[in-house]
C-alpha cells in the first residue's frame, strides 16, 4: 500500500514550483511600473515630460509583451519536446538574469532590450507551470489550483509594492530595485533537483513523435486555438494597455512628490488582484467557464469606467477603485489556468497554451503602443487614454459564447 505522505509529496512540489515561478514572474512584471518613471527621467537628463514617459512606457511595454509572446511559444514547444520541468527551469533562469541586467541600462532602448529578453522566460513559465500542475494533480482540485496559480503573480505584485513602500524609488535608487529581479535564479535549482516530471507528458511523448506546432493548427484544433487566443488577448490588452499604467498615473497625480503613491497604488491593486484571481477560478468552477468570463468582462467594464471616468484625485477613493479594478481585471488570471488546459490534449498542451496566452500578448503590445499614442493625443492624460483602451472588454461579452463549455469534463488526453 502506498504511503499517503509519499503520494502527496510530488503534488506539493509541483504546486510550489508553479506558484513560486509565477509569483516571481509577477514580481518581475511589477518592477517596471515602479521604476519606469524615475528611470526614464534619469535617462532623459531630467527633461522628461509625461508625453515622453508615456511614449517610452508604451515602447518598453510592447517590447516586453512581444518577448513574452515569443518566449511562450518557444518554451511551450520545448516543454512538449523535452519535458515540463527542464523547460520550466530554463524559463525561470532566463527572466531572472535579464531582469537583473537592467541595472546596467543607460538609455530607454537598453531598458526595452532587457525587458524583451526577460520576457522570453516569463512567457514560457506560465504555460509550463500550468501544464505541469494540471497534469499532476487530481481533476477535482482544478478550480482551486487555478485560483492559487493565478493569485501567485499578484502576490509578487504586492511584494514589489511593499518593497516600494519601504524603499523610496527615485532617479538615484531605481537600479538597486531591479537587482531584486535576479533572485529567482535560485529557484531553478529547486525545480531541477526536487520537482518530478509530469507522468501524463511522459506517457504521451512515448506514444508517438510530438509535432505540437503542426497539430494545434490542424483542422481538429485550429478553431479552438484561435478562440483561446482571442479570449486571452482581450484580457491582456486590458491589463497591459491600461491597468499596468495606474501606478504611473498615481505618480502623475501627486506631481512626483510622494514616491510612495506608486507603491500604495500597486499594493491596493495587487491585493485586489489576489482576491480576484481566487474568485475568478472559484466562479468558473461553480457557475461554468463561459458565464464566468462574461461576468468578468462586464465587471471590468464597469469598474474601469468608474476609475478612468470618475475624475478622482489621488486619495482613499482612488485606492479603493484601484483595488476594485485590480480584482475585476485580474479575475481572468484565475480563470485562464482553469480553462486553457481543458481545451488541448496533453501532447500539445504546453505549446497551445503558450501560443494562446502569448499571441494575445502580441495584440496587447499593440494596445500598449496605442496607450502611448493616446497619451500624447490627450496631453498626457492617463484617465482619458485608459477610458478608451478598456472598452476592449466589451468584445469579450460576445466572443465567449463561441467557445466550448468544459465544466465537468476531464483533461483531454
Amino acid at each position: 500500500m502506498s504511503d499517503p505522505a509519499q503520494t502527496a509529496r510530488p503534488l506539493r512540489l509541483t504546486l510550489a514550483a508553479a506558484f513560486l515561478g509565477w509569483m516571481f514572474d509577477g514580481l518581475e512584471m511589477g518592477l517596471f511600473p515602479l521604476v519606469a518613471r524615475p528611470a526614464l527621467q534619469q535617462m532623459s537628463g531630467g527633461a522628461a515630460n509625461d508625453a515622453f514617459i508615456g511614449h517610452w512606457m508604451g515602447l518598453v511595454t510592447a517590447a516586453f509583451l512581444l518577448g513574452a509572446a515569443a518566449g511562450g511559444l518557444a518554451f511551450g514547444w520545448l516543454g512538449d519536446r523535452v519535458g515540463r520541468v527542464r523547460a520550466l527551469s530554463l524559463s525561470v533562469l532566463t527572466y531572472s538574469v535579464f531582469t537583473g541586467l537592467a541595472y546596467f541600462a543607460q538609455t530607454p532602448w537598453h531598458l526595452a532590450a532587457t525587458r524583451f529578453c526577460a520576457a522570453l522566460g516569463m512567457g514560457g513559465e506560465w504555460s509550463l507551470g500550468v501544464a505541469l500542475v494540471m497534469e499532476v494533480w487530481p481533476e477535482k482540485f482544478r478550480p482551486m489550483l487555478a485560483g492559487i496559480i493565478g493569485a501567485a503573480a499578484n502576490v509578487g505584485f504586492a511584494l514589489i509594492a511593499i518593497i516600494g513602500l519601504f524603499f523610496s524609488v527615485t532617479v538615484h535608487s531605481w537600479r538597486w530595485v531591479v537587482l531584486v529581479g535576479a533572485i529567482p535564479a535560485l529557484l531553478t535549482l529547486f525545480i531541477r533537483w526536487f520537482v518530478p516530471e509530469s507522468e501524463r507528458w511522459q506517457h504521451a511523448a512515448a506514444l508517438a513523435p510530438v509535432r505540437p506546432m503542426h497539430e494545434i493548427f490542424s483542422a481538429g484544433l485550429r478553431r479552438v486555438t484561435l478562440l483561446a487566443t482571442g479570449l486571452t488577448a482581450i484580457v491582456l490588452i486590458g491589463t497591459w494597455g491600461t491597468v499596468q499604467w495606474i501606478p504611473l498615473w498615481a505618480d502623475q497625480l501627486t506631481g512626483g512628490v510622494q514616491p510612495q503613491a506608486k507603491a500604495w497604488t500597486g499594493l491596493f491593486a495587487g491585493l485586489g488582484a489576489i482576491t480576484g484571481c481566487l474568485g475568478g477560478a472559484w466562479a468558473g468552477g461553480r457557475f461554468g467557464r463561459r458565464v464566468t468570463y462574461f461576468g468578468m468582462c462586464l465587471g471590468s467594464l464597469v469598474s474601469c469606467g468608474l476609475l478612468f471616468r470618475g475624475g478622482l484625485g489621488y486619495g482613499p477613493g482612488f485606492l479603493a477603485l484601484a483595488f476594485l479594478v485590480g480584482a475585476m481585471t485580474a479575475s481572468f488570471f484565475g480563470w485562464l489556468p482553469l480553462y486553457l488546459p481543458e481545451l488541448f490534449p496533453t501532447r500539445v498542451r504546453a505549446t497551445a497554451q503558450g501560443l494562446a496566452y502569448n499571441a494575445g500578448r502580441v495584440l496587447a503590445a499593440a494596445g500598449a503602443l496605442q496607450m502611448g499614442a493616446l497619451m500624447r493625443q490627450f496631453d498626457g492624460s492617463y484617465a482619458r487614454a485608459g477610458a478608451v483602451i478598456t472598452l476592449v472588454y466589451a468584445l469579450g461579452l460576445g466572443l465567449i459564447w463561441l467557445a466550448p463549455e468544459t465544466k465537468g469534463q476531464p483533461l483531454p488526453e
